[in-house]
């Protein structure tokens, strides 16, 4: 083992404080010169502003990257952005205001202090949190999206992010099985269409379901965020009244630069996300149309014919065999085949039950 002496580690501390200053110096400097030049203990070091520029490249366009977001969460068109301030030290970089002019299509404003702004914009909060402005609302809004994992791994949101908050939000679920009793609710935070690209939160389970067939209980799920970021996540099975929920406290959140990167992870990711999350609901849907097809040939059997039987089966075996190949076209295409087939039938079942039903009756 390597033992680092205190002396040692001093001078290394020391040195990684050198060069925190001579970077900093150098940022400064290359905003309005072509070249800076410094002694740095036993070696001169020279870095012209091209090298500098394109060491920073990479942060600048991360930078934009969220500069692309803010504007699609606004909603609003780059044409119709008036003015363009400029925020924070950095800002001053002659390679920031070039990408900002480029995005916007007109020259940011650097009229005012950026370190200024920032701390001006931190005292009006203050003074609005402490109730003596009472001509500006401050919003507070929810930095990612929250919702709940659904079959297949996929994220169905329930609430948006950049949603005001207080917010209260429900939507109604149902079972995938027969007879499920209990349901397990796991709730994520993030932008990606799979909870395994998500933070979890927690999870919770809703009991006692009365057994149902699969599609037949309603069970609300909602979510309460209050002005405090506690997040309390609920399920009631509506029939029976069986309700059970959990609190999840503030401490949720995390740092603005983890949450950059989950943003700018769903962007680069979009395509991809989108095409997995439409194989996913093409896959449950199959799966779905399947249950219901074996269930239709048990309740019918006496009605269908041998052939319509087994024409049945064989068109159910296909469907089965295309969701192994994970081709959404594939699927569909399956799908479509059972559909148009069993839909006559489906309207033959129907009539003959009906006409047993009424059988003797008067109308």
């Amino acid at each position: 083992m390597h033992n680092i002496s205190d002396s040692q580690l001093t001078n290394d501390l020391e040195l990684n404080q050198e060069l925190r200053i001579k970077a900093e110096k150098a940022k400064i400097f290359l905003s309005d010169s072509k070249e800076y030049s410094t002694d740095l203990r036993d070696y001169h070091i020279t870095l012209d502003k091209q090298t500098f520029e394109n060491l920073i490249l990479p942060i600048a366009d991360k930078t934009l990257d969220n500069v692309r977001l803010s504007v699609k969460d606004s909603g609003l068109d780059v044409s119709e952005i008036d003015n363009v301030i400029l925020v924070g030290g950095s800002s001053r970089i002659p390679l920031i205001k070039q990408k900002l002019k480029e995005f916007f299509g007109k020259s940011p404003d650097d009229s005012m202090n950026p370190d200024e702004v920032v701390a001006l914009g931190a005292a009006v909060q203050a003074d609005i949190l402490a109730g003596n402005r009472k001509d500006i609302l401050l919003i507070d809004v929810t930095p990612l999206s929250l919702g709940i994992e659904t079959v297949g791994g996929l994220m169905d949101t329930i609430i948006p992010r950049n949603s005001k908050v207080p917010i209260r939000v429900g939507r109604q679920y149902t079972t995938s099985v027969d007879g499920q009793k209990n349901l397990r609710i796991s709730v994520y935070q993030g932008e990606r269409d799979l909870v395994e690209h998500n933070r979890k939160l927690g999870e919770f389970l809703l009991k006692n379901i009365p057994p149902m067939v699969a599609g037949l209980p309603k069970i609300e799920v909602y979510f309460m965020l209050n002005a405090d970021g506690i997040l309390t996540v609920g399920a009631k099975e509506i029939r029976s009244g069986v309700e059970t929920s959990v609190e999840i406290k503030s401490t949720y959140g995390i740092s603005e630069e983890k949450m950059a990167l989950m943003l700018l992870d769903s962007i680069k990711n979009a395509e991809t996300d989108i095409k997995r999350r439409a194989l996913l609901e093409a896959i449950n849907e199959a799966n779905n149309v399947i249950l219901s097809t074996a269930r239709f040939i048990t309740q019918n059997e006496n009605m269908l014919t041998s052939d319509e039987k087994s024409t049945l089966q064989t068109l159910t075996s296909h469907l089965s065999e295309s969701i192994k190949s994970e081709s959404k076209d594939n699927i569909q295409t399956a799908m479509k085949n059972l559909n148009d087939y069993s839909h006559p039938l489906a309207h033959k079942a129907l009539n003959i039950n009906i006409g047993k039903a009424l059988t003797g009756a008067k109308v």
